[in-house]
């Protein structure tokens, strides 16, 4: 009998912050070291702004992997929001010649959304850019690991909580989105994600 090899994920760094699901922490950038960055070492974060103009203004969602440079945040710094259980460092060195930055390209994917001209097109390009970037495909469906109230992702497309909730209940309707009761995250449909606006 051959014995299976077992792989034993390595343990976190000492100096990781660790969230559960909903916790914030704000980020200041005057008491960051210059040339440091944080890195998401497990789990899904939103970035947003805490700037008082622009109610908590999504910026970015970071997974495994993804780095947020210190030192190109606003004088009011960022939050950082667990979307799942998350554990990042704030020691991280940049990574350098890679020419990628996540938080960049997810404003600029943002901000395509935002200028798709009906509400429903927006939430569909939302939902389809969160599960390709975010999601997976199991079977069926396509998982997200999350949920976003009714009211962020009326923030995300530029439209009110009302609307939202109104689109979200056509999606259902039409048995396109599966929001588990006791589950953290949701399923949509492939056709959805397949047949959205804007590619990812």
């Amino acid at each position: 009998m051959v014995a299976a090899s077992l792989q034993i994920p390595p343990a976190l760094p000492l100096s990781a912050v660790r969230l559960t699901v909903g916790q914030a922490v704000l980020l200041d950038p005057g008491l960051r070291p210059a040339g440091t960055c944080l890195e998401v070492l497990d789990g899904v974060a939103r970035v947003y702004c805490p700037c008082e103009e622009t109610e908590g203004m999504t910026l970015a969602f970071l997974q495994a992997g993804d780095q947020l440079r210190t030192d190109r945040l606003c004088s009011e710094g960022v939050c950082v929001e667990a979307l799942t259980p998350l554990a990042f460092r704030t020691d991280a060195a940049p990574r350098s010649g890679e020419g990628f930055d996540p938080v960049n390209e997810w404003t600029l994917q943002l901000l395509r959304i935002r200028h798709l001209g009906q509400a429903e097109q927006r939430l569909h390009a939302l939902l389809a850019l969160l599960v390709n970037r975010l999601g997976r495909r199991c079977g069926s469906w396509c998982d997200l690991p999350f949920r976003l109230t009714h009211e962020r992702i009326g923030e995300l497309i530029g439209t009110t909580r009302v609307t939202t909730t109104r689109l979200i209940s056509r999606i259902r309707q039409a048995q396109l989105i599966e929001v588990p009761s006791g589950e953290l995250g949701m399923r949509l449909a492939p056709s959805l994600v397949e047949n959205a606006p804007l590619a990812a």
